[in-house]
Protein backbone atom coordinates (compact mmCIF):
# COMPACT_ATOMS: atom_id res chain seq x y z
CA UNK A 1 0.00 0.00 0.00
CA UNK A 2 2.89 2.41 -0.03
CA UNK A 3 1.97 4.17 -3.25
CA UNK A 4 -1.16 5.05 -2.01
CA UNK A 5 0.19 7.12 1.04
CA UNK A 6 -1.80 10.11 1.07
CA UNK A 7 -3.91 9.04 -1.71
CA UNK A 8 -7.30 9.88 -1.88
CA UNK A 9 -10.36 7.52 -1.67
CA UNK A 10 -14.03 8.46 -1.97
CA UNK A 11 -16.23 5.30 -0.37
CA UNK A 12 -20.23 6.01 -1.07
CA UNK A 13 -22.52 4.15 1.16
CA UNK A 14 -19.88 5.37 4.26
CA UNK A 15 -22.27 5.68 7.05
CA UNK A 16 -22.72 2.16 8.20
CA UNK A 17 -21.48 -1.34 6.94
CA UNK A 18 -19.40 -2.32 4.29
CA UNK A 19 -18.57 1.37 3.60
CA UNK A 20 -17.83 2.64 6.98
CA UNK A 21 -15.35 -0.76 7.38
CA UNK A 22 -14.25 0.35 3.53
CA UNK A 23 -13.43 4.16 5.41
CA UNK A 24 -11.61 2.67 8.70
CA UNK A 25 -9.43 0.12 6.56
CA UNK A 26 -8.04 2.48 4.15
CA UNK A 27 -7.71 5.56 6.59
CA UNK A 28 -5.26 3.03 8.48
CA UNK A 29 -3.39 2.04 5.61
CA UNK A 30 -2.52 5.43 5.07
CA UNK A 31 -5.22 7.01 2.75
CA UNK A 32 -7.00 10.58 2.49
CA UNK A 33 -10.72 8.97 2.31
CA UNK A 34 -13.77 11.10 1.56
CA UNK A 35 -16.95 9.29 2.90
CA UNK A 36 -19.96 10.21 1.36
CA UNK A 37 -23.44 9.34 2.70
CA UNK A 38 -26.71 10.78 3.55
CA UNK A 39 -26.35 10.37 7.19
CA UNK A 40 -24.44 13.40 8.18
CA UNK A 41 -24.57 12.74 11.64
CA UNK A 42 -23.45 9.17 11.36
CA UNK A 43 -20.20 10.23 9.27
CA UNK A 44 -19.18 12.38 12.04
CA UNK A 45 -19.32 9.45 14.53
CA UNK A 46 -17.17 7.45 12.23
CA UNK A 47 -14.54 10.14 11.88
CA UNK A 48 -15.00 10.66 16.18
CA UNK A 49 -14.53 6.40 16.72
CA UNK A 50 -11.09 6.88 14.37
CA UNK A 51 -7.44 6.92 15.93
CA UNK A 52 -6.72 10.68 16.80
CA UNK A 53 -3.95 10.39 14.65
CA UNK A 54 -6.35 9.10 11.68
CA UNK A 55 -8.90 11.46 11.84
CA UNK A 56 -7.39 14.59 9.87
CA UNK A 57 -7.29 12.29 7.04
CA UNK A 58 -10.85 11.26 7.27
CA UNK A 59 -13.55 13.88 5.30
CA UNK A 60 -17.41 12.90 5.86
CA UNK A 61 -19.53 14.73 3.14
CA UNK A 62 -23.01 14.28 2.88
CA UNK A 63 -24.31 13.57 -0.48
CA UNK A 64 -27.08 11.20 -1.99
CA UNK A 65 -25.68 9.31 -4.76
CA UNK A 66 -29.13 8.99 -6.34
CA UNK A 67 -29.06 13.21 -7.06
CA UNK A 68 -26.88 13.83 -10.05
CA UNK A 69 -25.82 17.21 -8.87
CA UNK A 70 -24.92 16.53 -5.70
CA UNK A 71 -22.80 14.25 -6.94
CA UNK A 72 -21.43 16.51 -8.99
CA UNK A 73 -20.11 19.09 -6.97
CA UNK A 74 -19.00 16.46 -4.50
CA UNK A 75 -16.45 15.30 -6.88
CA UNK A 76 -16.00 18.86 -7.63
CA UNK A 77 -14.92 19.81 -4.18
CA UNK A 78 -13.16 16.86 -3.86
CA UNK A 79 -10.90 17.70 -6.50
CA UNK A 80 -11.04 21.57 -5.38
CA UNK A 81 -9.84 20.96 -1.74
CA UNK A 82 -8.11 17.48 -2.01
CA UNK A 83 -6.71 17.56 -5.69
CA UNK A 84 -9.28 14.55 -6.59
CA UNK A 85 -10.13 10.88 -6.13
CA UNK A 86 -7.45 8.55 -7.10
CA UNK A 87 -9.24 5.28 -6.06
CA UNK A 88 -13.58 5.29 -5.86
CA UNK A 89 -15.26 2.47 -4.15
CA UNK A 90 -19.44 2.39 -5.24
CA UNK A 91 -20.60 0.36 -2.21
CA UNK A 92 -23.86 2.71 -1.66
CA UNK A 93 -26.96 0.53 -2.07
CA UNK A 94 -30.47 0.03 -0.73
CA UNK A 95 -32.73 -2.98 -0.86
CA UNK A 96 -36.04 -1.16 -1.19
CA UNK A 97 -39.63 -1.82 0.88
CA UNK A 98 -41.35 -2.64 -1.77
CA UNK A 99 -41.90 -5.56 -4.28
CA UNK A 100 -42.27 -5.45 -8.06
CA UNK A 101 -45.72 -6.57 -7.87
CA UNK A 102 -46.68 -4.44 -5.36
CA UNK A 103 -49.14 -1.30 -5.59
CA UNK A 104 -48.50 1.98 -5.59
CA UNK A 105 -45.03 1.47 -5.42
CA UNK A 106 -43.19 3.47 -8.70
CA UNK A 107 -41.21 5.65 -6.09
CA UNK A 108 -39.87 2.67 -4.11
CA UNK A 109 -38.23 0.72 -7.74
CA UNK A 110 -37.30 4.27 -8.97
CA UNK A 111 -35.24 4.70 -5.57
CA UNK A 112 -33.57 1.56 -5.75
CA UNK A 113 -32.53 1.89 -9.70
CA UNK A 114 -31.63 5.70 -9.08
CA UNK A 115 -28.95 4.55 -6.25
CA UNK A 116 -28.05 1.15 -6.94
CA UNK A 117 -27.08 1.99 -11.07
CA UNK A 118 -27.49 5.28 -11.31
CA UNK A 119 -25.42 6.62 -8.47
CA UNK A 120 -22.74 3.83 -9.54
CA UNK A 121 -22.67 5.41 -13.07
CA UNK A 122 -22.50 9.09 -12.03
CA UNK A 123 -19.83 8.59 -9.60
CA UNK A 124 -17.58 6.27 -11.76
CA UNK A 125 -17.87 9.07 -14.26
CA UNK A 126 -16.83 12.46 -12.11
CA UNK A 127 -14.10 9.91 -11.04
CA UNK A 128 -13.24 8.75 -14.06
CA UNK A 129 -13.25 12.06 -15.70
CA UNK A 130 -11.29 13.61 -13.00
CA UNK A 131 -8.34 10.98 -13.58
CA UNK A 132 -8.27 11.65 -16.70
CA UNK A 133 -8.15 15.24 -16.10
CA UNK A 134 -5.01 14.81 -14.06
CA UNK A 135 -3.00 12.29 -15.96
CA UNK A 136 -3.83 9.77 -13.13
CA UNK A 137 -2.64 6.39 -14.71
CA UNK A 138 -2.90 3.98 -11.72
CA UNK A 139 -6.15 4.79 -10.59
CA UNK A 140 -8.61 2.21 -9.21
CA UNK A 141 -12.82 1.72 -9.40
CA UNK A 142 -14.37 -0.91 -7.40
CA UNK A 143 -17.71 -1.41 -7.45
CA UNK A 144 -19.35 -3.65 -4.37
CA UNK A 145 -21.74 -5.63 -6.44
CA UNK A 146 -23.45 -8.95 -4.91
CA UNK A 147 -23.97 -12.56 -5.57
CA UNK A 148 -27.36 -11.69 -6.58
CA UNK A 149 -26.31 -9.86 -9.07
CA UNK A 150 -25.24 -13.18 -11.05
CA UNK A 151 -27.80 -15.55 -9.86
CA UNK A 152 -31.26 -15.14 -8.11
CA UNK A 153 -31.64 -17.31 -4.90
CA UNK A 154 -35.05 -18.18 -2.73
CA UNK A 155 -35.34 -16.52 0.15
CA UNK A 156 -38.76 -17.83 1.57
CA UNK A 157 -40.43 -14.89 2.78
CA UNK A 158 -37.93 -11.94 2.19
CA UNK A 159 -38.11 -11.55 -1.87
CA UNK A 160 -35.58 -9.63 -3.39
CA UNK A 161 -37.83 -6.66 -4.94
CA UNK A 162 -35.84 -4.65 -7.48
CA UNK A 163 -32.35 -5.08 -5.66
CA UNK A 164 -31.45 -8.39 -7.27
CA UNK A 165 -32.47 -6.22 -10.84
CA UNK A 166 -30.18 -3.82 -9.88
CA UNK A 167 -27.33 -6.04 -8.97
CA UNK A 168 -27.86 -7.68 -12.58
CA UNK A 169 -27.67 -3.95 -13.97
CA UNK A 170 -24.48 -3.36 -12.09
CA UNK A 171 -23.22 -6.27 -13.16
CA UNK A 172 -23.81 -5.41 -17.05
CA UNK A 173 -22.36 -1.84 -16.29
CA UNK A 174 -19.10 -2.98 -14.72
CA UNK A 175 -18.62 -4.92 -18.33
CA UNK A 176 -19.38 -1.87 -20.28
CA UNK A 177 -17.43 0.37 -17.95
CA UNK A 178 -14.21 -1.91 -18.66
CA UNK A 179 -14.58 -1.52 -22.31
CA UNK A 180 -15.27 2.15 -22.04
CA UNK A 181 -12.33 2.45 -20.46
CA UNK A 182 -10.33 0.24 -22.82
CA UNK A 183 -11.61 2.53 -25.65
CA UNK A 184 -10.42 5.61 -24.11
CA UNK A 185 -6.74 4.43 -23.71
CA UNK A 186 -6.73 4.61 -19.95
CA UNK A 187 -4.91 2.69 -17.19
CA UNK A 188 -8.32 2.90 -14.77
CA UNK A 189 -8.66 -0.28 -13.40
CA UNK A 190 -12.22 -1.43 -12.76
CA UNK A 191 -12.92 -4.04 -10.55
CA UNK A 192 -16.37 -5.60 -9.55
CA UNK A 193 -17.25 -7.00 -6.25
CA UNK A 194 -19.85 -9.74 -6.02
CA UNK A 195 -20.68 -10.56 -2.30
CA UNK A 196 -19.83 -13.66 -2.84
CA UNK A 197 -16.55 -13.15 -5.12
CA UNK A 198 -9.77 -5.24 -11.54
CA UNK A 199 -13.97 -3.00 -13.69
CA UNK A 200 -13.23 -4.53 -9.62
CA UNK A 201 -16.07 -6.46 -8.89
CA UNK A 202 -16.28 -7.66 -5.85
CA UNK A 203 -19.53 -9.89 -5.01
CA UNK A 204 -20.20 -10.80 -1.67
CA UNK A 205 -22.32 -13.18 -0.65
CA UNK A 206 -24.88 -11.93 2.71
CA UNK A 207 -23.45 -9.30 4.59
CA UNK A 208 -24.14 -8.68 8.32
CA UNK A 209 -25.47 -4.89 7.41
CA UNK A 210 -27.78 -2.20 8.05
CA UNK A 211 -29.56 -3.69 4.85
CA UNK A 212 -30.04 -7.03 6.33
CA UNK A 213 -33.26 -6.12 8.71
CA UNK A 214 -34.83 -7.46 11.47
CA UNK A 215 -37.69 -9.44 9.28
CA UNK A 216 -34.99 -10.85 7.38
CA UNK A 217 -32.86 -12.43 9.80
CA UNK A 218 -36.18 -14.00 11.31
CA UNK A 219 -36.67 -15.71 7.88
CA UNK A 220 -33.38 -17.29 7.91
CA UNK A 221 -32.46 -17.90 11.46
CA UNK A 222 -28.45 -19.39 11.27
CA UNK A 223 -27.88 -18.17 8.17
CA UNK A 224 -24.26 -17.45 7.26
CA UNK A 225 -23.07 -14.08 6.36
CA UNK A 226 -19.54 -12.29 6.37
CA UNK A 227 -18.99 -9.28 8.51
CA UNK A 228 -18.19 -5.63 6.66
CA UNK A 229 -14.55 -5.84 7.35
CA UNK A 230 -14.22 -9.30 5.59
CA UNK A 231 -15.23 -7.27 2.39
CA UNK A 232 -12.91 -3.95 3.23
CA UNK A 233 -10.33 -6.93 3.37
CA UNK A 234 -11.01 -7.41 -0.05
CA UNK A 235 -11.59 -4.08 -1.24
CA UNK A 236 -7.64 -3.40 -0.17
CA UNK A 237 -6.77 -6.94 -1.75
CA UNK A 238 -7.84 -5.30 -5.28
CA UNK A 239 -6.44 -2.15 -4.93
CA UNK A 240 -3.09 -2.92 -3.68
CA UNK A 241 -2.44 -5.50 -6.64
CA UNK A 242 0.92 -4.23 -9.26
CA UNK A 243 0.42 -1.80 -11.98
CA UNK A 244 0.18 -5.23 -14.32
CA UNK A 245 -2.26 -7.02 -12.33
CA UNK A 246 -6.08 -6.35 -12.81
CA UNK A 247 -8.39 -8.18 -10.51
CA UNK A 248 -11.95 -8.19 -13.07
CA UNK A 249 -14.07 -10.04 -10.64
CA UNK A 250 -13.76 -11.02 -7.14
CA UNK A 251 -16.69 -13.58 -5.45
CA UNK A 252 -16.53 -14.15 -1.59
CA UNK A 253 -18.83 -16.39 0.29
CA UNK A 254 -19.50 -17.03 4.08
CA UNK A 255 -18.57 -20.56 4.90
CA UNK A 256 -21.87 -22.81 4.72
CA UNK A 257 -23.41 -20.59 2.37
CA UNK A 258 -25.74 -22.90 0.22
CA UNK A 259 -26.03 -20.40 -2.94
Amino acid sequence: MDRWLNRVAVVTGASSGIGAACCKDLVAKGMVVVGLARREERLQELKASLPKDQQSRFHGRKCDVSVEQQVVDTFAWVDQTLGGADVLVNNAGILGKLHITDPDNAADLRAVLDTNVLGVSWCTREAFISQQRRNVNDGHIVIINSVVGHKVPVFPGVGLKMYAPSKHAVSALTEVLRQEFLLKKTETKITIYFGNTHTYDISPGVVDTEIIDDKIKEAMPNFPMLRAEDVADAVTYCIQTPPNVQIHELTIKPVGETF
